[in-house]
């Protein structure tokens, strides 16, 4: 198993950065560019992966009270993850995503898997700006 954790501070609440990171609607928005995420019956997702140009099937299930994400392929088990966002005395957030590989051929590796988390955490960054911009103007 190989496990991957990214974390970066956003300066917005911790709920506000939730909700958007939560809002399946807008995964894409964040999500590394060759993934792309169908909502089916909750909390069922199809996962398609450009890069394998595979539908894999696998399960989101959202955490409000907890402000956390959890994913992970259903019937493979190959890979899992979880977002979890904290508050921080500032009033900023604090975000971090981990990734576990069961089985290593699903595994990109180490540079592939940092800078997909990176800029993954960017982007929600840059939504989040976005969305509390347009409700302070």
């Amino acid at each position: 198993m190989t496990e991957y954790e990214r974390s970066r501070t956003m300066p917005a609440q911790p709920e506000q950065v939730f909700d958007q990171a939560a809002n399946v609607g807008q995964l894409e928005t964040w999500l590394p560019r060759d993934l792309h995420v169908e909502p089916e019956e909750p909390p069922a997702v199809t996962v398609h992966e450009d890069r394998t140009d595979q539908d894999t099937s696998a399960l989101l299930s959202a955490r409000p009270e907890q402000m956390r994400l959890e994913w992970g392929t259903r019937e493979q088990g190959s890979y899992a993850g979880w977002l979890q966002v904290a508050g921080l005395d500032s009033g900023a957030s604090e975000v971090t995503v981990h990734l576990s590989f069961f089985d290593d051929s699903h595994d990109p590796g180490e540079r592939s898997v940092a800078e997909a988390l990176d800029g993954s955490l960017r982007r929600l960054e840059e939504q989040v700006r976005m969305r509390t911009d347009n409700a302070a103007g």
